[in-house]
């Protein structure tokens, strides 16, 4: 899938996610702190969000990032409980240029997410989660290369084969201090995605 066809996706996404909730532009704006107008933008496909936008929407619209890349309801009949590694969603941070992978085939939020991640080297995101009202358990297991994930003010290094278990409920950093590509899975499980109440 290029690049066009995902940011059409997500522009799918975004607004059915903020339709299912009856949110207007300015509510899921003034929830998240994305201006009416860049959600409007995201919406019609018309700039390619970077991830720690994407993470703002997902607190606002109580949802885990990876959901953005998911097909939108309308396409569901026709998906598929295996997803062919050619089909899988790869999507570069255009801010960051971290590639994500989700690996998972299409299914109920409560099945759980897989992501692929690549993270350049030198490279630094941070997503403020803080704001997030559903319970987010995620888990970060190091392939290659090395990784330093700050949750709240902790901070952990991370090498090839460990495991890290965090929730979604404090700014959370990631951080390749080394010379070389990291290589990382992310195993992402809501226990209520979506409950939120109406503004």
């Amino acid at each position: 899938m290029d690049a066009t066809s995902l940011n059409k996706r997500i522009a799918a996404r975004v607004r059915e996610l903020r339709d299912a909730q009856n949110l207007s532009l300015e509510a899921l704006a003034k929830t998240t702190g994305v201006s009416r107008s860049m959600i409007s933008l995201i919406e019609r496909a018309e700039c390619s969000p970077t991830a720690v936008v994407l993470e703002k929407l997902s607190v606002g619209l109580g949802v885990v990032l990876a959901s953005f890349f998911d097909v939108p309801t309308n396409e569901q009949a026709s998906r598929s409980p295996l997803a062919r590694a050619k089909d899988q969603p790869l999507w570069r941070d255009p801010e960051s240029g971290y590639i994500r992978r989700n690996v998972s085939p299409a299914g109920p939020p409560r099945a759980g997410q897989i992501v692929e991640v690549e993270f350049p080297a030198g490279v630094r995101v941070v997503f403020d989660s803080s704001a997030r009202n559903t319970v987010i358990h995620q888990q970060v297991w190091v392939l290659e290369g090395s990784m330093e994930i700050g949750v709240g003010d902790e901070r952990h290094r991370l090498q090839p084969g460990d495991c890290l278990l965090m929730q979604h409920n404090k700014p959370i950093l990631f951080h390749n201090p080394t010379h070389k590509t990291a290589r990382y899975a992310v195993v992402t499980v809501p226990e209520a995605e979506g409950k939120r109440s109406k503004r």
